[in-house]
């Protein structure tokens, strides 16, 4: 049976004892961890304590896609291949739950432990994710610490909500017409911000694909769209239908993500804030603005 180079190397170190995990500490708690995935590079950015966190992936540095670009810069970066963190000599890996599955499969077979976090779908998830992140790292009253904040942060901006009127509805539309509703990270922050999604009442309750006729039908208060990549893509041309425009007046109440809507940190919090501008003002009986 013939072995690929990539895995022939890897074995070549390990028999070798070049490439040898260093090992936990003393007290048990991983002093090499590295992660392979974009939302655990930020969890474990966070949480780790000085000289713990050895590496993040690439797309740390990738403001499309991370939170903490500036902080990145100070670790050396991987691309999540399993030969260049065997290198590393980690003693755990942080890894997302649809990381490529050979690559944690290889990584435990070497005997690193790599611990898989799911994607977050709400925002309590934000919670257990920084209480999964934090009893990795053995670093678990950082975490409480972050959830403390995190909760008393969102808990403002919910009391801040005028729960007595109608919520105003705004729209998720990404590339090819896509929408996501209940069940989603990001329909929890439309609803931090004091939004209700179009998606359910227009029949898109998980999510699926919104036709344009749909959206205007529905005419929310607010569009939010996806963020456009350098270059054409037909995907994502009906972002920027003239219709959107239309849909919202053309009074600007549309907003494109980015990186604080992807994971589950504590930095989808001030995604709901920005959003908070695109809600309508609400007037009272004399006329003055009441928001």
């Amino acid at each position: 049976m013939r072995i690929s180079r990539r895995i022939a190397c890897v074995l070549a170190l390990v028999l070798s004892g070049t490439g040898a995990s260093t090992g936990a500490s003393a007290d048990g708690l991983p002093k090499r961890v590295v992660s392979i995935n974009a939302c655990t590079d930020q969890l474990a950015m966070m949480l780790a304590g000085p000289g713990q966190l050895v590496s993040v992936t690439h797309l740390a540095q990738d403001p499309r896609v991370s939170s903490m670009t500036e902080t990145a810069k100070a670790y050396p970066v991987n691309h999540g291949r399993a030969e260049e963190v065997f290198l590393l000599k980690p003693d755990l890996v942080l890894a997302g739950r649809y990381t490529q599955q050979p690559t944690v499969d290889m990584l435990r077979g070497l005997g690193i432990e790599v611990i898989q976090f799911d994607p977050a779908r709400s925002l309590d998830d934000v919670t257990a994710l920084l209480t999964q992140a934090g009893a990795a790292l053995g670093r678990s009253d950082r975490a409480t610490a972050l959830i403390d904040a995190f909760d008393r942060q969102r808990a403002t901006l919910l009391a801040a909500l005028d729960t007595s009127a109608p919520r105003p509805s705004a729209a998720l539309y990404f590339a090819n017409g896509y929408t996501t509703g209940p069940g989603t990270l990001a329909n929890d922050i439309l609803e931090t911000a004091g939004f209700s999604n179009v998606a359910q009442d227009a029949g898109f309750p998980g999510g699926g694909f919104m036709p344009l006729e749909v959206l205007v039908m529905a005419d929310p208060a607010a569009v939010i769209t996806g963020t456009r990549y350098p270059g054409a893509s037909r995907a994502e041309e009906v972002m920027a239908h003239p219709v959107i425009a239309a849909v919202t007046d053309g009074a600007g109440k549309t907003m494109t993500t980015d990186a604080d809507w992807l994971c589950g940190t504590p930095h989808v919090l001030r995604a709901a804030e920005r959003l908070q501008p695109l809600r309508p003002a609400q007037t009272g009986d004399d006329g003055n603005d009441t928001r």
